[in-house]
């Protein structure tokens, strides 16, 4: 099987939707799945991820279905910390500002206990990420990969490609379970990109067990396939 994890086009977060931006981003993604297609596509309950896969879906004739649980609303309210100067009241506890503290000795020294280190005891980090594995744990079963330990025991082979358009907190923070990373670890180390694509493969291994591997992160080929200027997060060229 592979895993397609698509985070949103460029949004216009105040209306939950697409900027024309996210829109011209979200088109160009249509060609690049045309190439070989998908088999399923899921996305969050948000307009901005559901607007993303439309495209996509329409083209490759797909009724989408809606996961709940990776609404990036429930990954706010459990990652956030209050913060008095954003109009939100809140900001998420894994901001690029903050990455020198996710490597830090206290986190480090704590591994999968990263959640009593701060700012991550500050907020929900615990909870958090246990829905998160739980109903990632759930879903994956449900594809015919049941999770033992960071390896998944293959009980029904899969060579379907699966797309989930979900987002940047949710997004990296599911990511770093189905590989196995503390997510501290993983936040201060990759990033994901407007409209780009994390591809995970579940090869069935013979023995019946396996790692899922990553073989492309945060990829934007189609824009440059487009000819869509590329810039991380529509600010920094590279």
């Amino acid at each position: 099987m592979l895993l397609y994890v698509v985070r949103h086009g460029d949004p216009d977060y105040e209306h939950d939707s697409l900027t024309e931006t996210g829109k011209i981003q979200a088109e160009a993604l249509v060609k690049r799945f045309e190439v070989y297609g998908l088999d399923r596509v899921y996305t969050s309950p948000l307009g901005r991820a559901k607007m993303t896969a439309e495209p996509t879906c329409r083209a490759l004739g797909i009724t989408p279905e809606v996961l709940e649980w990776t609404s990036e609303n429930l990954a706010f309210r459990d990652f956030s910390i209050p913060k008095q100067d954003v109009p939100e009241g809140r900001e998420w506890s894994f901001g690029a500002v903050r990455n020198t503290l996710y490597k830090n000795a206290e986190s480090g020294a704590l591994g999968e206990k990263w959640y009593e280190a701060y700012p991550f005891n500050q907020c929900r980090a615990k909870e958090g990420f246990e829905r998160i594995v739980r109903e990632s744990d759930a879903f994956l079963a449900s594809l015919g990969y049941e999770r033992e330990g960071n390896v998944y025991r293959v009980v029904r082979p899969n060579e379907e490609r699966v797309a989930v358009f979900c987002h940047y907190g949710f997004g990296t923070t599911w990511l770093a379970h189905l590989l196995g990373f503390v997510p501290p670890l993983f936040w201060s180390t990759f990033l994901i990109n407007h409209s780009s694509f994390t591809v995970l493969r579940f090869p069935n291994d013979r023995e019946g067990t396996v790692a899922p591997m990553c073989i492309t992160m945060s990829d934007c080929s189609h824009l440059f396939g487009a000819g869509i200027p590329v810039k991380f997060e529509n600010w920094l060229e590279y």
